[in-house]
C-alpha cells in the first residue's frame, strides 16, 4: 500500500521553479527580516523568514495598503514562487485595497525543506501565526485565498481555525486523485481531500474557475461551490483556462465586489454559528451572499406605505396628472442620462485593466503554471 501512496504523490508532484526566480539577503537576522532580489524594491513590501512546526524555514512577503480593512493570506499554485507572484501580489493589494501576505511552500523559492502535503499545512499555519503575532491581524479580518494546489492548505486552515472572514478558492481541486481519475470516493492515500473539508467551512466562500480549464476541470470548482455551507456568488469565467483568469476584467471586478461585501459584513459574522440563509432556498443578495434582505425589504415596505398615502389624490386633478406624466418623461430622459453617466463611472474600474494588463503580460512571460503538472505520466503506470 505504501507503493500506491508513493505513486499517487509522484503523479501529483510539486513543481517549484528551478532555479528560484528570486534571491534573498538578510536585513535583520534576529527578527528574520529579509530583502528579495531580482524583483523591484517597494517600500510597502516586507519580507520575512518564518519557522514552521515541522522544522523548515519559509519565506513570506507582506504587502501593506494604508486603506486596507482586510488582509488576504494567499497560497499560490504548484509551479510558481514568490518572485513570479511578486507583481501580482502588489497589484492585487493596490486594486482590492487589502493587505496581502504570500508565502513560499517548503522547498519553493528560498524556503528550506521539501514540498509535501503535510509541509504545506505547516507552512500556511506559520504564515497565519506571523499575521497574528507580527502584524496584530485577527482571524475575522483575514480572507484565505487558495489557488489551484493552494486550495489544499487554505481549506485545511479554514477547517481547523474558526472565525476567518472568508475564503476564496481559485481554480481549486476536489482532491489530488480526482484531478487524475474520476473517482467517486475518498481513499486514504489521496491528498488534499478538499471535497471532504469544504462542508466544514463556516464562513463565506467564493469559488472562481475557468470554464475552459485544461488542467483542473471546471467541475471541481462547481462541485466545491455546491458543497459550501455559506457560498458567495461564484465566478465562472467563460474561456478562462487554468493560468490566465487574472487577465479577464470580470476577475478583478468580482473580487472587488466580494471584498466590499466582506468589509460590510459585521465583525461578529463568523462568531455566530454560521450559515445564515442555508436552511432556506438560496436568495442571492445584491452583494452576492445568500443572506436575508431585511433592510431592503423594510425600504420596500416604507415605499409601499408612502404609495398608499398618495392614492387618494387619484380622483382630484387629472390635468396635474397629465402635466406630471410629461414631466416624468423629461425626468426619465434626464435620469437615463444620469444612469448612463453613473454606469460609465462604475465601469471606471475597468480602466485600471491597462495596469492589470501590465502584470498580465508579466504572467504570460514567466508562465505561472506547468500545464502537465497534474497529468498522469507514462512511467506512472
Amino acid at each position: 500500500m505504501g507503493g500506491v501512496t508513493s505513486a499517487v504523490a509522484a503523479k501529483f508532484a510539486f513543481f517549484p521553479p528551478r532555479p528560484p526566480s528570486y534571491g534573498v539577503v538578510v536585513v535583520d537576522e534576529a527578527a528574520g527580516r529579509l530583502e528579495m532580489t531580482e524583483v523591484p524594491r517597494r517600500e510597502n513590501v516586507e519580507v520575512r523568514r518564518l519557522r514552521t512546526k515541522r522544522g523548515t524555514a519559509i519565506v513570506a512577503m507582506y504587502v501593506t495598503n494604508p486603506a486596507a480593512r482586510l488582509t488576504v493570506l494567499y497560497s499560490h499554485g504548484n509551479a510558481a514562487d514568490l518572485g513570479q507572484m511578486y507583481e501580482l501580489f502588489t497589484e492585487l493589494s493596490f486594486h482590492l485595497r487589502v493587505n496581502l501576505m504570500g508565502y513560499d511552500y517548503s522547498g519553493y523559492g528560498q524556503s528550506s525543506g521539501k514540498p509535501s502535503e503535510q509541509n504545506t499545512y505547516a507552512d500556511i499555519e506559520a504564515a497565519y501565526r506571523c499575521l497574528e503575532e507580527a502584524y496584530g491581524t485577527h482571524a475575522e479580518d483575514i480572507i484565505l485565498y487558495g489557488q489551484s494546489v493552494g486550495s489544499g492548505p487554505t481549506l485545511e486552515l479554514a477547517t481547523h481555525l474558526a472565525n476567518f472572514r472568508a475564503v476564496v478558492l481559485h481554480s481549486p481541486i476536489l482532491s489530488g486523485l480526482r484531478v487524475m481519475y474520476p473517482v467517486k470516493h475518498s481513499y486514504w492515500f489521496d491528498i488534499y481531500k478538499n471535497i471532504d473539508k469544504i462542508p466544514l467551512v463556516k464562513c463565506p466562500v467564493l469559488v472562481i474557475h475557468g470554464m475552459a480549464d485544461e488542467v483542473v476541470d471546471w467541475s471541481h470548482g462547481k462541485r466545491l461551490s455546491e458543497l459550501c455551507k455559506e457560498k458567495y456568488e461564484p465566478l465562472w469565467i467563460n474561456g478562462g483556462s487554468h493560468c490566465n483568469l487574472e487577465l479577464y476584467p470580470e476577475y478583478i471586478r468580482h473580487l472587488r465586489k466580494f471584498i466590499t461585501a466582506m468589509e460590510k459584513s459585521s465583525s461578529n459574522r463568523n462568531k455566530s454559528a454560521g450559515c445564515s440563509g442555508v436552511a432556506d432556498p438560496p436568495q442571492t443578495s445584491s452583494d452576492g451572499l445568500d443572506i436575508p434582505r431585511n433592510s431592503t425589504d423594510q425600504r420596500e415596505k416604507s415605499r409601499q406605505s408612502t404609495d398608499n398615502r398618495e392614492k387618494p389624490r387619484h380622483s382630484t386633478d387629472r390635468r396635474d396628472k397629465s402635466r406630471a406624466s410629461t414631466d416624468r418623461k423629461e425626468k426619465s430622459k434626464k435620469g437615463a442620462d444620469h444612469a448612463d453617466k453613473a454606469r460609465n463611472n462604475m465601469d471606471q474600474p475597468e480602466k485600471p485593466r491597462k495596469s492589470f494588463d501590465r502584470f498580465g503580460g508579466m504572467m504570460r512571460s514567466v508562465g505561472l503554471c506547468n500545464i502537465d503538472c497534474f497529468k498522469v505520466t507514462a512511467s506512472g503506470g
